[in-house]
């Protein structure tokens, strides 16, 4: 398991740190690399198939495809179905993906949560299904393993963050680090949704403290503030993910005042097509507004 250095960034008159996963490999990065801590640590031999399942702007397909490149394991990503342009396109999270291997199977999405359902039904041995996000109570080791780096680290704060999916990272790391506040966000669907999640792997710590952003946010959707604060943020010298992160750190500015570690969940590898989509937009904005 590498270990990863901690950056200081300034951000609106406050000091922050960052745990960089990031940079722990261009696409094995992130919260995906400690999720995936059992997995990389497995003999090749034990399994030859791999199986998810999910969106193809997820950090978490690309992160698998390439533990399987590595590991010589087929691996069979299943989505609802693509549009032509998102096929094509010779960037982005979903072509990395299909550069390293991946078999990706379309489901029409009338069918999709009977057909994801039934995957575990005939499973043999040599096969290992990981559900959507990465969210499995396997992924506890790595985030014990992050833990430790933290510890070990010493800093003088009692803080953490990090954004949330299934909320399988901050639930972890809240159960790992009893002594620190854990801070995160929905991200994907509300609250509600995230608490599901997490009650589905285990009970919710009391540490872990779940920020309410001040309206509701669509996943993959483009906000103007959104790329506003990723450019803020980059100009400190760190590039954080255009998906997951600018919403965590919006609620973070907005919320909180103490000193606080950042656990960058990697994704940056995403950021090139979310930029494009950005720069579309303004284009289309602009086209509008002169007509």
């Amino acid at each position: 398991m590498q270990k990863s250095p901690i950056s200081k960034i300034a951000l609106d008159g406050r000091d922050f740190y960052v745990k960089r996963d990031d940079l722990i490999d261009p696409f094995l990065a992130g919260n995906k690399y400690r999720k995936l801590y059992i997995l990389l640590k497995t003999p090749k031999e034990k399994y030859n198939k791999i199986i998810s399942y999910g969106g193809t702007q997820s950090n978490a397909m690309l992160a698998i495809a390439a533990m399987c490149k590595e590991k010589e394991w087929e691996f069979t990503y299943y989505t609802k179905p693509l549009s032509t342009l998102q096929k094509e396109q010779n960037e982005g999270n979903f072509f990395h993906a299909i550069s390293l291997g991946m078999r990706h199977v379309e489901i029409e999405e009338a069918y999709y949560k009977e057909y994801i359902a039934s995957l575990r039904i005939h499973l043999d041995e040599k096969t290992y299904i990981i559900d959507q996000g990465g969210a499995d109570a396997s992924a506890k080791e790595g985030l014990e393993v992050l833990a430790r780096e933290i510890r070990e680290a010493n800093l003088n704060l009692k803080a953490l963050a990090t954004p949330s999916g299934t909320g399988t990272t901050a639930l972890f790391l809240a159960l790992a680090l009893p002594e620190y506040k854990i801070y995160t966000t929905p991200c994907v669907g509300d609250s509600v949704y995230l608490k599901e999640q997490m009650n589905a792997l285990y009970a919710i710590p009391k540490n872990l403290i779940i920020l309410e952003p001040a309206k509701k946010y669509h996943f993959a959707k483009l906000y103007p503030e959104f790329l506003e604060i990723y450019k803020k943020i980059l100009s400190s010298g760190v590039e954080f993910d255009l998906l997951y992160a600018p919403n965590l750190w919006k609620v973070l500015l907005e919320q909180t005042s103490e000193e606080i570690l950042y656990i960058h969940s990697g994704g940056v590898s995403g950021n090139a097509s979310m930029l494009k989509r950005y720069k579309k937009k303004v284009e289309s904005q602009k086209t509008v507004k002169t007509k």
